[in-house]
């Protein structure tokens, strides 16, 4: 096996999803160019999960039909395209339909990455191939945003010369993936659907999920209007790229934790670090902001994320594929519906306001996240020594 060939895989994943936030140090000034307010970018934004629920939950088996490698080309194609629409076409409008072409190429991606990586690492041990899988993805959901800032603070574009650069790394990744092997089975008749399941216990560290992925949700989409009050708008794509990607760092630690105990310290990071976040920004504190990412990041992309989906599975028994499509249901859930409506709030009473509404909803939320956790691990050990005295 060469180590090439999971490498190419990784600059794929890592392009792919680097095409999600490209945009996001400029929702405030596509919004201004369109005449909108924040709730109409929150609903661009939300295109993306728009296209990723459908392929979630509708097209689960078309791996098996079809194979591995066309999945990762097709949203490699769809996120060229999606780059590209928005580089001719600069604007609110566009911004929603290349998120919601980005969502369906993220979702082709997410179901086939993990089976694939591990492939082209010959089987065996599965953690290397998912750390490769979770590093190469979760560094790529900050980096676009992160590179596009570095452009628009040197000078301000609605076309920033990121989006050429990316133009070009997807294409590499492009040719590269398809000199990658892919020898997985066929099945013509393999089912499609597949409906989301929640075992019992596992509904809490859903909860948990939505209320990590609502808040990185905030920072991407709403985060840049609050910044600009303070002529900081351009610095909204190192926010992005700290609550996206930082959480890689805090990812072994979370390994080495229960399921349950590495969920509940980042639901217990996650409301301290969105107070800091929120009132940096409401401030002008740019450190403030920037430290608060970080440490959202931990929580969100850390232990709430590889602790929930390990308990998840844990639980899952027969229905592992059933009982993620559930997990990420609620996860995806929390990136669209929670930050459309404080975005609707920020239009009607103003950024305070609507920033300090969904702090005190997280914090009430997080408490009671903590409680479902707890009781349902109760439930979960009395189940099994029932089972043992039986």
């Amino acid at each position: 096996m060469s180590r090439s060939h999971p490498a190419r895989l990784a600059f794929a994943l890592c392009t792919i999803t680097s095409a999600v936030n490209l945009q996001a140090p400029l929702y405030d000034a596509l919004a201004a160019r369109s005449g909108a307010g924040v709730g109409a970018t929150t609903v661009a934004f939300a295109c993306y999960v728009v296209g990723i629920l459908p392929v979630l939950l509708g097209f689960n088996g078309l791996a098996e039909r079809v194979g591995r490698k066309p999945l990762i080309v097709t949203a490699l194609v769809l996120c060229l395209a999606a780059t590209a629409l928005t580089l001719a076409m600069p604007g609110l409008i566009t911004l929603g339909i290349a998120r919601f072409m980005m969502g369906i190429g993220t979702a082709l991606t997410s179901t086939v990455a993990p089976a694939y990586m591990r492939s082209l690492f010959g089987g065996g041990d599965s953690r290397a191939p998912a750390n490769w899988v979770t590093a190469s993805t979760a560094l790529g959901f900050g980096l676009g945003a992160a590179v596009t800032a570095l452009f628009v603070l040197h000078v301000p574009s609605l076309t920033p010369p990121s989006f050429w650069l990316y133009l070009g790394a997807a294409a590499l990744a492009l040719v590269w993936v398809l000199t990658l092997k892919d020898d997985s089975p066929r099945q013509t008749g393999a089912e499609m659907l597949r409906l989301p399941a929640f075992p019992p216990g596992a509904f809490g560290y859903g909860l948990a999920i939505l209320l990590a992925w609502a808040s990185v949700g905030l920072v991407i989409a709403i985060l840049p209007s609050t910044l600009a009050q303070h002529g900081l708008s351009g610095w909204a794509g190192f926010a992005t790229f700290g609550v996206c990607s930082c959480g890689v760092l805090f990812q072994p630690w979370a390994r080495k934790l229960a399921p349950q105990i590495a969920t509940q310290l980042g639901l217990i990071i996650l409301p301290l670090a969105y107070g800091l976040i929120a009132w940096g920004a409401l401030q002008g504190y740019l450190v403030a902001v920037l430290v608060g990412t970080v440490a959202a990041s931990s929580a969100c992309y850390g232990f709430i994320y590889l602790g929930g989906l390990s308990g998840v599975l844990d639980l899952a028994a027969e229905q592992p594929s059933r009982a993620s499509a559930g997990y990420f249901l609620m996860a995806y859930l929390g990136f669209s519906i929670p930050v459309i409506t404080t975005g609707v709030l920020v239009d009607v009473f103003g950024h305070t306001a609507a920033l300090g509404i969904f702090g005190m909803v997280l914090l009430g939320s997080v408490i009671v996240t903590l409680g479902i956790i707890q009781r349902g691990r109760g439930l979960i050990c009395s189940a099994d020594l029932a089972r043992l005295d039986r």
